[in-house]
């Protein structure tokens, strides 16, 4: 992608291709997180697992460490500048990648998220996608 993200980063999160392990809770930046290990269950993941903090108060991912495949530390992911869409949509305006390896980084901010705007699963599929160039 020409970043520091891969497209699993930013891939949709789906529950059921993790197993979970709660490590703990600990002090975090905006009050008490849960710390919880994520193994994919996918054999192709880049990862051999991700650690991640969870906002114990709105259930926001603040931070997560990914491992690369010799269980070394690869990458953390930290989001920030959260705002509530809709009384109830919580998203990041910011989140940076660090690559620990190469010592590089990436940055991605967000800005004017649109929820219930009329679209439907119909409008992303092939031939809908096609027309809309």
């Amino acid at each position: 992608m020409g970043s520091e993200f891969s497209f699993e980063d930013l891939s949709c999160f789906e529950i059921e291709k993790y197993n979970y392990k709660f490590v703990k809770e600990e002090a975090c930046s905006i009050g008490t997180c849960f710390v919880v290990e994520q193994y994919p269950t996918d054999e192709n993941s880049g990862y051999t697992k991700r650690v991640v903090w969870i906002d114990k108060a709105e259930y926001r991912i603040l931070r997560t460490d990914f491992y690369d495949r010799k269980n070394s530390l690869l990458k953390t992911l930290t989001t920030e500048q959260y705002q509530q869409y809709n009384d109830k949509f919580w998203r990041p305006s910011s989140m940076k990648m660090v690559n620990h390896q190469t010592k590089k980084s990436t940055d991605l901010s967000y800005n004017q998220y649109q929820f219930g705007n009329g679209l439907s699963a119909s409008d992303f599929n092939k031939n809908s996608l096609k027309r809309a160039r």
